[in-house]
């Protein structure tokens, strides 16, 4: 991220409860997503990514927002469908694993724009004493 002059911000809350979670996966979900990221902010002028841990409705909830150009419209907001991507070398299949591994634990993957531009990848994990939230 430094060889790109991407800005990196940790916001992490050190109470967290502990996730029973396959560390492997979860590790390859987030480099996807921080991956993807840095890749969204490659034409961007402002280079700033935020990594987040916090409680979120029972659950521990990871974010990753950056300042890139945000989902394609032409993507539907956007599509965890594999074979979906507009990256040139791409092949569609990371959001697609990424979301199958975040549910395969009990949790959820989503996207939303972040303010200012860009994007914010979230997805929630159960956590070991703490049930979710009912909707």
């Amino acid at each position: 991220m430094k060889e790109r002059g991407v800005t990196v911000r940790l916001l992490l809350d050190p109470t967290l409860p502990q996730v029973p979670a396959d560390r492997v996966q979860v590790e390859q979900v987030l480099l996807n997503l921080l991956r993807n990221a840095v890749e969204a902010m490659e034409t961007s002028t402002r280079r700033g990514l935020t990594l987040r841990t916090e409680r979120r409705d029972g659950m521990v909830a990871i974010s990753v927002a950056d300042t890139g150009s945000g989902i394609s419209p032409v993507i539907d907001a956007p599509s965890f469908q594999p074979f979906v991507t507009t990256k040139h070398e791409g092949m569609g299949i990371g959001l697609s694993v990424s979301r199958a591994i975040v549910e395969a634990h009990g949790g959820r993957l989503w996207e939303e724009p972040n303010d200012g531009g860009g994007s914010v990848f979230r997805f929630t994990l159960p956590s070991v004493g703490e049930a979710p939230s009912p909707p």
